[in-house]
């Protein structure tokens, strides 16, 4: 009899505790953000989804807005969504490399609060850092960008600085000191921004504008900020910079 109460006990509590177990595991699954991929076309155009499947010749897409089916055949790629992290806070006269960061910033007339800004975003100041997008360095060059620059050994902080903030005075003068589109193109690449006349519409690049921008006017707003009124003045930033990915560097 003891026994027979001890398994109707049992029964009762897994009753109980299954539904609380799914509740819980639901609560936990709806809390994780829902990381999102690229399709790439071969035409070019990238679709961000939430889901894909292969059933033959057919990719089974999830999108936010709904589903749709595309042939595999018009696929060239599939690409993980980078993930920016809050960029923390670092003034550019107590950064790593400042010096490296000025003497560029003097050579090439770019704000050196805007350098540390990318630095911060790129790598955080590891000179090692790698991307899954072959992206390397401190300001995260592609190996043929850093090779047009001149920097032979990317993962040098001074030839990696010099060709980065080179490469950021190059898109500052071809979108004549607008911000946005600069960070737009550094991360996304100037035939995107090209295609698209505006900041694309990709989340992974609207977040990176958006947190560069940030970080760049709290050091211009920081009574240590590093840059003297004449390059001060040269880059004007909006005050809600427009939102805005793979690297393509050219």
């Amino acid at each position: 009899m003891r026994v027979a109460r001890s398994i109707v006990r049992s029964r009762c509590m897994a009753l109980v505790v299954a539904p609380m177990l799914v509740l819980l595991l639901l609560l936990l699954s709806a809390a994780s953000p829902t990381r999102a991929e690229y399709i790439v076309l071969r035409s070019g155009q990238r679709l961000q989804v939430t889901g894909y499947q292969l059933n033959g010749d057919t990719y089974h897409l999830q999108l936010r807005g709904g589903t749709a089916e595309l042939p595999a055949s018009e696929v060239a790629g599939i690409e993980p969504e980078e993930v920016f992290y809050p960029i923390p806070h670092v003034e550019t006269s107590k950064a790593p490399f400042r010096e490296l960061i000025q003497a560029a910033a003097a050579r090439y007339a770019v704000d050196p609060d805007l350098i540390t800004s990318i630095i911060s975003a790129e790598s955080n100041f590891d000179p090692k850092a790698v991307s899954r997008r072959n992206a390397r360095g401190l300001m995260q060059l592609l190996p043929q960008t850093a090779l047009r620059l001149g920097a032979k050994n990317i993962f040098d902080p001074a030839e990696n600085i010099n060709a980065g903030t080179q490469y950021l005075s190059e898109l500052l003068k071809r979108y004549n000191n607008n911000l946005a589109l600069t960070l737009a193109a550094y991360n996304a690449g100037p035939q995107t921004v090209q295609r698209y006349r505006s900041v694309p519409p990709y989340r992974e690049t609207q977040n990176y504008v958006q947190k560069v921008g940030r970080s760049y006017a709290q050091r211009k707003s920081s009574p240590h900020g590093a840059t003297s009124a004449k390059n001060s003045s040269a880059l004007p930033l909006a005050a809600n910079p427009s939102p805005a990915t793979s690297y393509s560097q050219p």
